[in-house]
């Protein structure tokens, strides 16, 4: 605290955003990266798996269509409970804490889910994994808050690359190892990157606009300190305070009609997301939310669906008769991903978040239209890839955009929150793009794509600001 003490005599004060501008990012920031990074691969690999195990276990254990279907439902359902827990225990209880737990519940009913005797018990294993996997919002936003200001959205989207290194590597070990070793062996094998991000965990450190949020000026200043020295950059002048005291002081300078509001003193975080500030962009939140969620996994099940061959009814599914076409096709589609996130990380900072989510939607809506009727393989191959270009591009702004409009009090819950409504979207996906598909509805199924593809178009243009270069805030303001 001596070098502290020493600057506050300068009467110079500083906040952590203006800390972290001084600080650029530097080598500690990869460090953050490549773990936040590594809690991103394992959610990708552990949801990707799903289009692999259900046809198989379909196979073996004889399942029905709706057996196979709850399957990947019971993962969303898991996922649904997580997302507010993990996001209400983050911006209450810290970043790091909410990491571990995470982590432990993930890896241990990952591995324990591959020695499954029976149906029953990997539903329950799989909707603990998905319950774990709910975490993810919270590896974000404790990306989030070690990044500078400037090209924030640049380095979120290069976050999202991990999600998609994740799906790539998914489908190449599927194709590898189901053929060769099957389901059981992809589950064990698919669980190294959890073992890996808890076994990392002890490298990493709270976040420090969450100790500031907190009042713990003095843990958020060692926290910045100790990234001083290994960016070898140092601390601006002066003495750290909290994006609230600021407010605060500028009030006594110039008085305005606005207040700051702790709401942790009466309310719960997750009623914090329903005040009168808050409740547009919530609302909001959660339809683009649903709708990246509903679409981008639906895409991923439309492939495995038009590839298994097992429609009755005329589609380009009759085509293919071959467990190889399945990973193949996947792995074709997931290499889309790549494309989207480069385009992505082109527009965030130039053009913005909101014009290009939009965009993104309409292009996407565009790709899949074709389909409403039945097309050959590689038309249909080609036009999958297309809408997984688009899409992956909408999900992975809003993953910008989320953390970025909501403060740091509720960053984690309201990012939470959000992901849990896409988790319903994510149980409800399955019915359409594999029972519809099934049942000889493919129009169907393709038109309720687009009318969720628009609508989420729709609620980005209206999202009351744009976040493109504007600094965090750590508490509401009224």
């Amino acid at each position: 605290m001596a070098p502290q003490q020493q600057e506050e005599e300068d009467g110079f004060v500083y906040t952590v955003d203006e800390a972290l501008t001084a600080l650029g990012f530097g080598k500690f920031q990869y460090l953050v990266l490549g773990y936040a990074g590594l809690g991103s691969m394992v959610d990708a690999v552990e949801v990707m798996i799903l289009s692999f195990i259900g046809p198989a276990l379909k196979s073996q254990w004889g399942l029905s269509s709706t057996q196979e279907t709850l399957i990947t439902t019971v993962v969303f359902a898991g996922m649904l409970i997580g997302a507010s827990f993990w996001g209400i225990l983050s911006d209450n209880y810290g970043r790091r804490k909410s990491l571990l737990i995470v982590a432990i519940v993930t890896t241990v009913c990952a591995f324990l889910s591959s020695f499954s005797p029976n149906y029953i018990s990997l539903l329950i294993l799989r909707m603990l994994v998905g319950t774990g996997l709910g975490g993810g919002p919270v590896y974000g936003s404790w990306f989030l808050e070690f990044v500078p200001s400037r090209n924030r959205g640049i380095w979120m989207v290069i976050y999202s690359t991990f999600w998609t290194i994740g799906t790539i590597l998914e489908a190449l070990l599927a194709m590898i190892i189901m053929p060769r070793l099957g389901w059981r062996w992809l589950l064990a094998l698919s669980s190294i990157p959890s073992f890996a991000a808890l076994f990392l965990y002890s490298f990493t450190v709270e976040s420090p606009r969450y100790l500031c949020a907190e009042g713990r000026i003095s843990d958020a200043y060692d926290i910045l300190s100790k990234i001083a020295v290994v960016n070898q950059k140092k601390l601006p002048p002066g003495m750290l305070v909290s994006d609230q005291v600021m407010e605060l002081n500028e009030e006594l300078l110039e008085p305005r009609a606005n207040k700051i509001f702790n709401f942790k003193t009466g309310l719960s975080s997750s009623l914090m997301l329903l005040s009168p500030k808050l409740l547009r962009i919530t609302l909001l939140m959660w339809v683009v939310y649903f709708g990246n969620s509903f679409s981008y996994y639906g895409i991923i099940l439309l492939t495995s669906q038009f590839s298994t061959g097992e429609n009755k009814c005329f589609s380009v599914a009759s085509h293919v008769k071959n467990d190889t076409s399945l990973y193949t096709d996947v792995f074709i589609t997931s290499l889309a991903e790549l494309p989207g996130l480069l385009i992505s990380a082109l527009v965030v900072e130039k053009v913005g978040r909101k014009v290009s989510m939009a965009l993104m939607y309409v292009l996407g809506s565009l790709f899949l239209f074709p389909l409403v009727v039945p097309q050959n393989e590689v038309l249909t191959t080609a036009l999958l890839f297309g809408a997984r270009i688009w899409v992956i591009g909408t999900f992975t702004l809003a993953g910008v955009y989320c953390p970025e409009i909501y403060p740091t009090s509720v960053r984690a819950t309201g990012c939470g929150v959000a992901s849990a409504v896409g988790r319903i979207a994510g149980m409800v996906s399955p019915i359409v793009a594999v029972q519809l598909v099934r049942g000889c509805h493919q129009m169907a199924a393709i038109i309720l794509f687009e009318v969720v593809l628009i609508l989420s178009a729709i609620s980005v243009l209206l999202f009351p600001l744009e976040t493109k270069g504007r600094e965090l805030v750590d508490h509401v303001s009224l």
